[in-house]
């Protein structure tokens, strides 16, 4: 993260009063590593946040996006494992639907 969750809280209590419960949210976290823009694991890196991140690199890199966004019918897993590979808080897996408007 580029500033710390003390610092956008911090931030945040310069332009509004913050009470208890109040919930800071960062938005996505990059995985910069060091670098300039992080890596991909096929880099040796741990990959990217976000598919727009990803997009992002691969402009700068090849000049073109090649990842595309999400569509109907994609699944998407998301999980997160402690070092001996056990689940922390269980796994999101859901596939990508069309919204049905209720009658």
């Amino acid at each position: 993260m580029t500033f710390d969750f003390h610092q956008l809280i911090s931030h945040a209590t310069k332009t509004r009063p913050l009470g208890a419960g109040t919930i800071i949210g960062s938005g996505t976290v990059s995985n910069k590593q060091n670098t300039d823009h992080g890596s991909a694991i096929d880099q040796g890196g741990v990959g990217y946040s976000c598919i727009a991140e990803v997009r992002m690199i691969e402009q700068i890199n090849h000049g073109e996006m090649t990842t595309p966004f999400m569509k109907f019918g994609d699944r998407i897993r998301i999980e997160m494992l402690d070092d001996n590979g056990d689940s922390i808080f269980g796994a999101i897996d859901q596939t990508v639907i069309e919204y049905q408007s209720p009658s």
